[in-house]
């Protein structure tokens, strides 16, 4: 009993092993859709292949690594419809839609890729076409996987499409760490010491009982 009572207070004295504490955060390196709402960028409901702008609308993609709709990155600059579309008039039977495009930061960049700098663009297009053909006006080659994702955008990312991304976080420091930097006694001095006590105390024990 005694030594098993020894190795249980041990084995709560063992430190935690290395990386223990730390959490993943998992997620998703991929264009996602936006449309502006007077001066603030909103997630789009439905996808651009769905999505039919009116004459004037601003729709937005930006390339990030997000775990959800609620965290991703949104486009950035403040360029309106006015100012995108400046320089491009209106025409009869088409409608105009001024286009904003962010490649994102090289830390959500796949590897071995740079992002491209941002752009704007102003797509002239038929009345009837969807946010996806304005895009593919002014912003090839577009690529898309089997499901109708939109993976690249002028040919951005080079290879992938929402693949799954997980960045491990540091745990935060421990009582135990910082003490561990003192010059008091450490965890492993403190189980020798607890070890010489419990077989003493053992060895004690058997002795009065062979004595009786």
């Amino acid at each position: 009993m005694i030594r098993r009572a020894t190795v249980l207070f041990l084995a709560a004295l063992l430190p935690l092993p290395v990386g223990a504490g730390q959490a993943q955060a998992v997620g998703y390196r991929y264009w996602s859709f936006w449309e502006q709402n007077g001066t603030a960028w909103t997630y789009a409901t439905q996808g651009p292949s769905l999505a039919r702008p009116a004459d004037g609308d601003v729709h937005g993609f930006r390339f990030s690594v997000s775990e959800n709709s609620a965290d991703a990155a949104k486009p950035r600059g403040t360029a309106d419809f006015d100012t995108i579309c400046a320089k491009t008039p209106a025409a009869d039977g088409r409608k105009r839609v001024a286009l904003v495009i962010d490649f994102g930061t090289s830390a959500d960049a796949p590897s071995g890729e740079t992002p491209p700098p941002g752009r704007t663009a102003c797509a002239r297009v038929p009345e009837d076409a969807t946010t996806a053909e304005a895009l593919a006006s002014v912003a090839k080659p577009l690529r898309y996987d089997t499901n109708a994702l939109l993976c690249a955008i002028a040919g951005y990312p080079k290879k992938g499409c929402g693949e799954q991304v997980a960045a491990e976080k540091p745990a935060a420091p421990t009582e135990e760490k910082t003490e561990s930097n003192d010059s008091g006694p450490s965890i492993g001095l403190v189980a020798g010491i607890a070890v010489v006590v419990l077989l003493g105390t053992a060895a004690l024990w058997q002795a009065r009982r062979r004595a009786s």
